[in-house]
């Protein structure tokens, strides 16, 4: 043998020894790319999830109803004082439930009217910690006025911020919501607009204090530096739990002081950061935030390969996200609720017959558009301030609703027509 047919030889093991390494990395890169799809993890066994228990499996009972509750602190949560804390304690002192990281309270308020005196208005707001036994926390954003419009600011919001201070009574509906993190040991992304971090703040306290190992990251998206809630928080849990992963994302030029910090991003929340911050992984992603933010997000998400079963959104206003896959999520019923279009829906005490096309939302937006003036609170079928009744015809739900409307009545803000409808409004 030839010292040139040895060194052939020599070059032949080496490129093939080279060839098979890089087959080998093919492979393993398909199996996480096909488990992505498929979502289960290439490198352990399935196991079944631990389907989700309702918000009284532990703590005290729940209740039906509104229970009254005194606020026992108010903090200020961000630099501006636009946030604000308000920590809650039953009247009667009992346990509270163990309500679901994600969910949210009902809140029957009396607030001043124009025309003097009170009026009742039902909002609901995320629950911002992790369940515990003595006290309900909630972080409520001031909503100021839109500017160069003649809206109003929000009335609930600085109701809270003006009105209410330790000592007041509220009267509080029980955890409810659908928008919940699981139980298992999935590798979680959440995903925080502006003060949709709220909801987030809830799950990842309850990461922390019962599933620690469990891998979470966490964008956080603001405008300005000055408006992120609990910052010092947020860090401490990154820095004790190296499972926890924080990315600040700071889209207003300028306003990054702590820039230089390793969690600080600049720019949106989007897709090509998830791309270029995750590894290959079948996460499951918990999305809360300002409208736009989310109907470009999530078929972003979609686009990307995340199957439709492992992204999650705040169910305020779903039917505004518009999705290509229709797998099942748990608050959706089916899609046979949603009629044929050329249905009359009349409004029978305000005299309006109004067209149903199929594209006008749910009913409660149907009479909003209308003109029917239908009182409603949670628009997301928890509060019931939107309980119409049904004079003839049938109607579908196209969300699961936590409130238990009255035998002949529907909630017009969760629900359609699927024939022609009378209703009582």
């Amino acid at each position: 043998m030839t010292s040139l047919t040895l060194l052939l030889w020599i070059a032949f093991g080496i490129a093939a020894q080279f060839a098979i390494f890089l087959a080998v990395s093919f492979w393993q890169h398909w199996k996480k790319y096909t488990a992505l799809s498929l979502r289960s993890d290439p490198d352990e066994p399935v196991l079944p999830q631990e389907p989700a228990q309702p918000a009284t499996d532990a703590g005290g009972a729940s209740w039906t109803g509104f229970r009254p509750f005194r606020v026992v602190r108010k903090e200020a949560e961000d630099e501006t004082g636009s946030v604000c804390s308000f920590y809650l304690e039953s009247e009667d002192k009992r346990p509270l439930p163990h309500f679901l990281p994600g969910q949210f309270l009902t809140f029957r308020l009396e607030v001043p009217s124009s025309a003097g005196g009170t009026e009742e208005i039902v909002r609901c707001y995320s629950l911002s910690d992790a369940p515990r036994p003595d006290l309900f926390r909630v972080s409520i954003k001031r909503v100021p006025a839109p500017p160069d419009s003649a809206l109003p600011p929000g009335r609930s919001s600085n109701y809270f911020h003006d009105h209410v201070d330790p000592g007041s009574r509220l009267m509080v509906r029980a955890p409810s919501g659908h928008f919940h993190i699981d139980r298992s040991d999935t590798p979680v992304v959440l995903i925080a607009g502006g003060i949709g971090i709220t909801p987030m703040l809830s799950m990842l306290n309850w990461c922390a204090a019962e599933q620690p190992g469990r891998e979470v990251w966490l964008f956080y998206g603001v405008r300005d530096e000055r408006e992120m809630v609990m910052l010092p928080h947020l860090r401490e849990i990154a820095e004790r739990h190296p499972n926890v992963h924080l990315r600040l994302c700071i889209s207003n030029p300028g306003t990054e002081r702590g820039s230089e910090a390793a969690d600080v991003r600049r720019g949106r929340v989007d897709v090509a950061l998830l791309r270029m911050e995750l590894p290959l992984k079948p996460y499951h992603f918990y999305i809360c935030g300002p409208t736009p933010m989310m109907e470009s997000l999530v078929p972003a998400l979609e686009d990307w390969g995340v199957p439709d079963s492992h992204i999650h959104f705040e169910a305020f206003g779903p039917a505004s996200i518009k999705r290509r896959a229709k797998s099942a999520r748990a608050s959706v019923v089916s899609e046979e609720p949603v009629a044929e279009t050329g249905l009359t829906v009349t409004f029978a005490k305000s005299g309006k017959k109004l067209a149903w096309d199929g594209g006008s939302g749910s009913l409660l937006e149907l009479a909003e558009t209308g003109g029917v003036n239908v009182p409603s609170g949670c628009r997301a079928g928890s509060c019931g301030t939107c309980q119409t009744k049904i004079e003839s015809g049938e109607v579908g739900y196209r969300q699961e609703p936590d409130f238990d409307p009255e035998p002949g009545t529907c909630l017009l803000c969760v629900c359609v027509p699927r024939t022609a409808l009378t209703l009582g409004a």
